[in-house]
């Protein structure tokens, strides 16, 4: 049985109108690495990526993936402009990197607020998924935010937290470009898709990123207080399936070794519920409560463990970069 979708005309122009408001922010980013092969030759070895213009003055947002161990790497407009670009900073635990273009020409892009996001609301996805070898500009893809604060862990060990999950289809090249809502605002940044899966794209939340370029163009460096867990939220789902007695608060699902957690004897399977008296219900909560802390600030943290609750000092640190 074959399905016929059909969009009326003003919800097609919406789409249209807010990809159109995007797209000149669009570049397509690459890269020349120098890899050395089994004699130990070095030779260099092109990659692509995507990217977006996010101010005045030349700063340009991609995926760390993207540009790591670049020695050149290069901004191209749609229009066939291109610019060398500066790799300002790169954080691989958020997957993002800060370019840096002499030009100011490039059109920012408006950046939304990923915290207002709803699952079920319409998300574009927009970048160079080949390259310029598809001619014709920036691809758009289209789907839905399938789900909020998603973690994935890769093969090395690393940890991405709070993901938008999303089914708008993010193919190779597509990294780092925007991922944008029906008014054309760029509500994250496309960092991976699960290739086993379909339909399943993640992307590094705007608010996140706005944080990390802000660090970056200060201090050269993210500065980033941390407690060294994975978390995710406790729902009432989730709460009933593990038998956890709460229907809020953040499940500790990995404790960093050495960390400021980990020191202060938190443990997987802990539930933090507070934090310096104030309740934490998501995993959002507390990480907005920890950005707010002084790096070596120490802070009173609410566990629940089984059936008993007990405070807990730890002391805020630096994340590593």
């Amino acid at each position: 049985m074959v399905v016929y979708v059909l969009f009326p005309s003003e919800f097609e122009d919406k789409i249209v109108e807010a990809v159109s408001k995007v797209s000149k922010s669009v570049l397509n980013i690459s890269t020349v690495q120098l890899v050395r092969d089994h004699l130990f030759n070095l030779y260099p070895v092109g990659g692509i990526g995507s990217g977006v213009a996010v101010d005045n003055s030349g700063h340009i947002i991609t995926n760390h993936h993207v540009v790591a161990g670049s020695r050149v790497v290069v901004a191209t407009t749609y229009s066939g402009e291109r610019y060398e670009g500066q790799i300002i900073g790169s954080d691989p635990s958020s997957d993002i990197a800060v370019l840096k273009v002499k030009d100011t020409h490039i059109p920012p892009a408006e950046l939304g607020d990923s915290d207002s996001l709803r699952v079920g609301q319409l998300a574009i996805a927009i970048g160079n998924p080949f390259g310029f070898l598809l001619r014709g500009g920036p691809t758009v893809t289209i789907g839905v935010i399938s789900a909020l604060n998603r973690y994935i862990r890769l093969e090395d060990g690393r940890v991405y937290e709070n993901l938008i999950q999303t089914d708008a289809a993010i193919n190779p090249g597509n990294s780092g470009g925007p991922l944008i809502d029906s008014r054309g605002r760029v509500i994250g940044v496309n960092t991976a898709m699960i290739s086993q899966a379909q339909g399943i794209g993640f992307a590094v939340p705007v608010n996140t990123v706005k944080l990390i370029l802000d660090d970056f163009i200060k201090f050269g460096r993210i500065v980033r207080p941390w407690l060294g867990i994975v978390g995710m939220d406790v729902t009432k789902e989730v709460a009933r399936y593990y038998g956890l007695g709460v229907e809020d608060g953040v499940l500790v699902v990995r404790v960093v070794p050495d960390g400021p957690a980990a020191e202060a004897d938190i443990q997987e399977g802990d539930i933090i519920k507070g934090v310096d008296g104030v309740h934490i219900g998501s995993i959002k909560e507390l990480q907005a409560v920890i950005r707010g802390k002084r790096i070596g600030s120490q802070i009173e943290v609410l566990i629940r463990r089984g059936e008993f609750e007990g405070v807990t000092k730890v002391m805020v640190t630096e994340a590593p970069s």
